[in-house]
């Protein structure tokens, strides 16, 4: 198991898209931060969980996750997550 592959695709300081490339068993590890970030599944199929609450995603889903909310995911099906962050997330650059 491994972190994911981050690249980041566009930002400025109110927005940032990233594309995250995932290998079947890599982890998210739980974490929370302030900014509001929501995931698209382009491909491959991941258990999330958003605050104690798990849920499988497949391509072609997409959820919001709120500021604050711990969250991970464990990647089921090697693929291709694409996040945006509101307001940009600085330590990403």
């Amino acid at each position: 198991m491994s972190d994911p592959l981050r690249s980041v695709l566009a930002h400025s300081p109110d927005l940032m898209v990233v594309r995250f490339d995932f290998r079947t068993g890599d982890q998210g590890a739980l974490h929370s931060h302030p900014h509001v970030q929501s995931t698209f599944v382009q491909s491959g199929r991941y258990r999330f969980t958003v605050d104690g609450q798990e849920s499988e995603v497949g391509p072609g889903e997409a959820f919001i996750i709120p500021s604050g909310a711990e969250h991970g995911c464990l990647c089921l099906e090697g693929g291709v997550l694409i996040d945006s962050f509101t307001p940009r997330r600085d330590d990403f650059l």
